[in-house]
């Protein structure tokens, strides 16, 4: 079944829900709005014949009318940052090649630390303890290692043995131990991550999230896993057919978490990576910038008012965010909250129930507001 919006309009009806499902999931508020949705004819016309895009015609449109979902996968690699704008077809193979080779590694690395990586199972039972002892629980060792495809016979049943004996070494590395520690956290998260749609049907796709997760845990060990991360992760499996392209995207929102096209640089590309020698840009290199048309509204009320002349740069939107979240809560939190205990759980509350475009608005206000107070302390 198809998700509908307004009177009928297709809209995210792109991604099937299922059929016991359509009565647990809201109606979508997005509609595609011709002349104000970024369609495919309007994105594929910013890109000159080398493949370089001119974002400033298709950001306006991204900020008021959203992006049609045929070409979302391909309009959030440029915001995110995976791409630079300035780059040719051929350029952003070579990239994307190069990205692709970068997490088989790390995906390689992963499944020699532990077999179920790329195997196409979840783990959503521990199989470790704290102090680096496999768990020998047969339960445990029958959810961890049950092949998904039945069908297989004996000889899949001897892999997974093979794979138990390498695993029941008691593991020493630290950072080994907590990587493993959270296999099974993620695999739960993985279980319950967008289970109305579909596509989560297939059981490859849910492997590929947990795959991407599991990896992402060990590269980023300051960050690791927590709890919501597959909400952010799923997405990008949905919007994009390759599992590395859809990583390296997820890595993008990780390191940025940035509020989309609201404060969009077009050099972020050249802040996340040294580009390679094929796209002709060197480090630190800045294009020069034709139109403060090309960067996202924050941005923009950022460059007028000075305000990224500082040392220390300008305050990120998401500090405003939380202001925003804070102040439309002020009273809820100064009635209620009698210690922390509470405004967590006056917090909690909230993220379950933010309405994202108010708090954005809100926050832009709390912004403009901040502009005007340090350019009145300017001598």
């Amino acid at each position: 079944m198809l998700r509908r919006a307004g009177k009928g309009e297709v809209a995210d009806g792109f991604y099937q829900i299922r059929s016991d499902c359509t009565h647990k999931v809201p109606e979508t508020k997005f509609k595609i709005k011709v002349g104000k949705t970024l369609s495919v004819r309007k994105w594929h016309a910013a890109f000159t014949r080398e493949g370089r895009l001119d974002i400033a015609s298709v950001l306006n449109r991204i900020q008021k009318g959203g992006v049609h979902p045929t070409i979302r996968g391909e309009v959030w690699e440029f915001l995110l940052g995976c791409f630079d704008p300035g780059s040719t077809f051929d350029e952003r193979e070579q990239i994307r090649e190069k990205r692709r080779i970068q997490y088989a590694i790390w995906k390689q690395e992963c499944k020699d630390m532990d077999s179920h990586v790329g195997s196409g199972k979840i783990i959503t039972a521990p199989i470790i303890t704290e102090d680096g002892k496999p768990i020998k629980d047969p339960l445990v060792l029958l959810e961890a290692t049950s092949d998904q495809h039945t069908m297989q016979g004996s000889s899949s049943s001897s892999r997974n043995e093979n794979e138990v004996d390498k695993s029941e070494n008691c593991v020493v590395d630290k950072q080994i131990i907590e990587w493993k520690l959270l296999l099974h956290q993620i695999g739960l998260d993985v279980l319950r991550t967008d289970r109305s749609m579909v596509f989560y049907e297939n059981k490859e796709n849910l492997s590929k999230l947990w795959d991407i997760l599991a990896v992402y845990a060990w590269i980023d060990k300051e960050i690791g896993y927590c709890q919501g991360m597959s909400d952010l992760c799923s997405p990008m499996i949905v919007l994009l057919n390759d599992e590395a392209d859809a990583f390296w995207c997820f890595e993008r929102l990780m390191r940025r978490l940035m509020m989309w096209a609201l404060e969009y640089d077009p050099d972020i590309f050249s802040t996340y990576e040294h580009i390679d020698a094929a796209t002709g840009v060197t480090p630190g290199h800045r294009q020069k910038v034709k139109s403060i048309r090309q960067f996202g509204k924050y941005e923009r009320d950022n460059m007028k008012n000075g305000a990224t002349s500082d040392n220390d740069g300008p305050v990120p939107i998401s500090v405003f965010l939380v202001a925003s979240v804070l102040k439309e809560n002020s009273a809820k939190l100064l009635q209620e909250a009698r210690g922390i205990d509470d405004v967590i759980r006056i917090l909690n509350d909230v993220n379950g129930n933010l309405d994202a475009k108010k708090a954005c608005a809100v926050a832009l206000k709390l912004h403009r507001k901040y502009l005007k107070k340090i350019q009145g302390k300017k001598p």
